[in-house]
């Protein structure tokens, strides 16, 4: 039912493509009468639906895939699809309502944009996928980490319609920073239509069955914690909290 994160699948797994029609070198090792060629390096950051579809396709594709996010809890889902965990020493869990990442604070994301600048520059490939519900993407990869990549390697970062992951992105382009590609797609989903169509057809028709009874009656149960959570307005009254912030900030402006 989580429209989310049928999409996000879609995205991430487009991602990687992306990633790799964008390298000039291969993903897989090869073994030819020419030599031997060693396989790219992934980095993915976030470890969300669309992360851990990024990872699962890198490493279908051959690559050597490390994986990162701030909630401690998804290490475990990393590794199960063959990745490593980056451990950057930095103390911060970030895990909140429902699985979702939650903000860090200031002091904890300077740590941990300070650790990921470091370990950046040894991948070919870094793919961003971490967002924070009802706000701006949080910045993992600054200028500075950028500049320590190497030529031809590539940034694609998801989060580019929230404010990017990435300080360099720009939502919609592809900039070339020191030989760098930063790539700011808007809508991955939208260029795999057919199954991005069934899956979110799907993630409706179990709305609707939630909706609706067996006899085609409406039934709102306002307890169920999704029907309550999709509401928007009732009696009169903005009951969602994410729109009750946007009005105040509306008004406020």
């Amino acid at each position: 039912m989580d429209a989310l994160s049928s999409q996000a699948t879609v995205a991430g797994y487009r991602a990687v493509l992306l990633a790799a029609e964008s390298q000039d070198r291969f993903f897989p090792m090869l073994t030819t009468a020419a030599g031997t060629i060693k396989p790219a390096t992934v980095l993915v950051l976030g470890a969300g639906v669309a992360g851990l579809q990024a990872i699962a396709t890198a490493r279908r594709l051959g690559a050597v895939v490390t994986g990162y996010d701030v909630r401690a809890a998804v290490r475990e889902q990393v590794e199960s699809l063959g990745a490593r965990f980056l451990n950057l020493g930095v103390k911060a869990d970030a895990e909140g309502a429902g699985g979702y990442a939650k903000e860090l604070g200031e002091e904890e994301q300077r740590r941990q944009q300070q650790a990921m600048a470091e370990a950046i520059g040894r991948f070919d490939v870094v793919i961003t996928t971490a967002a924070v519900p009802g706000r701006r993407a949080p910045l993992l990869v600054t200028a500075a980490a950028v500049e320590g990549m190497k030529p031809g390697s590539v940034v694609v970062d998801l989060a580019a319609a929230t404010g990017g992951n990435c300080e360099l992105t720009e939502p919609g382009r592809t900039v070339d920073h020191g030989d760098v590609a930063i790539i700011g797609p808007l809508d991955l989903a939208a260029e795999m239509p057919e199954h991005a169509s069934a899956l979110y057809a799907r993630n409706v028709q179990a709305l609707l069955e939630l909706l609706v009874s067996k006899e085609g009656q409406l039934e709102l149960n306002w307890e169920d914690e999704i029907l309550a959570g999709a509401c928007i307005t009732r009696d009169g009254e903005i009951v969602h909290e994410g729109a009750k912030q946007a009005a105040g900030t509306a008004a406020a402006g």
